[in-house]
């Protein structure tokens, strides 16, 4: 167990200069790799790129995004970084490596001396898909997160709800390692259900080296979805990480299944309207700049 703690990013004093960043999107073309699950959701059972997105992203007035892996293949990091490389809009990449490899540091340089490899600011692992609820815990998985803070990058984490509990542990014994928690931990907003995911995620708040990401909430919630049947799950996210551990993102096109990027951006915005003009620019932009590093 490590002992010694990460430094948390704070927003910056001068927060009227933030850019308003998407904190959370993907790309992909199913010519060059299928996605597989999107063939459930014809809605976006097709390829996205960034200039289909860059008009949505002017209309909302956003600035930047961080671009997300997809699939967890090498090949995908990569062109991520690429793309990067030649699109002014793209502040970062959260791309993956296999985290049980032992070469994780060699993986990660290899991919910080690729084209675009200045923007990789993350990594991240599907471990919503991993069968074992303990995946996070694996002396492996371990020894690899220890090379991801080594190196200066965040590890998003995307889990569901019920694998909080071993999000708490991870981050607890790993506190050199700066998380991002997506999709507020994708509780069962569907169903209206608040416990026992209320509780996990402010015992995960206490840990000073998590920060949260307010997206992906349409995909859990019903299709008849409404900005209340979200508000309570963002006012909790809000109230135990507080604005400079939050940040918005779009979760495009995978919101899709539930709403344009139009709606969804500015629900993210109405769920922040309650907050002082510098919160809702942390949230806004800030958090996700400092926390990421991005340029």
């Amino acid at each position: 167990m490590r002992t010694d703690k990460a430094e948390t990013p704070q927003v910056p004093e001068n927060t009227e200069a933030i850019e308003r960043i998407d904190a959370h999107h993907h790309l992909w073309d199913v010519a060059v790799r299928p996605q597989g699950w999107t063939t459930d959701f014809p809605v976006i059972d097709r390829s996205f790129t960034m200039g289909e997105l860059e008009p949505q992203l002017d209309a909302a007035g956003v600035h930047g995004t961080v671009l997300v892996e997809t699939i967890n293949v090498p090949a995908e990091t990569p062109e991520l970084l690429a793309l990067a490389a030649t699109t002014a809009a793209v502040r970062g990449v959260v791309g993956w490596v296999d985290l049980t490899s032992p070469d994780v540091p060699e993986r990660i340089a290899e991919l910080r001396s690729s084209p675009g490899g200045a923007h990789l600011v993350g990594l991240r692992h599907q471990v919503q898909g991993e069968a074992d609820p303990l995946w996070l815990n694996r002396k492996a998985v371990r020894r690899g997160l220890a090379a991801v803070a080594t190196a200066g990058l965040a590890f998003d984490l995307l889990i569901h709800h019920d694998q909080l509990p071993a999000a708490i542990e991870t981050a607890r014994q790993e506190p050199e390692v700066r998380f991002v928690l997506s999709h507020v931990g994708k509780p069962a907003i569907a169903s209206g259900g608040l416990e026992p995911w209320s509780t996990h995620l402010a015992e995960l708040a206490t840990c000073e080296n998590v920060a949260c990401k307010l997206s992906g909430m349409v995909t859990e919630a019903s299709p008849t979805w409404s900005v209340a049947d979200l508000e309570p799950y963002a006012a909790h996210a809000l109230a135990v990480f507080g604005p400079d551990r939050m940040m918005a993102g779009s979760d495009w096109p995978v919101c899709l299944i539930r709403a344009d990027y139009a709606k969804v951006w500015g629900t993210n915005e109405e769920l922040v309207s309650h907050l002082s003009p510098p919160e809702q620019r942390a949230v806004l932009g800030g958090t996700a700049t400092t926390w990421y590093g991005l340029s």
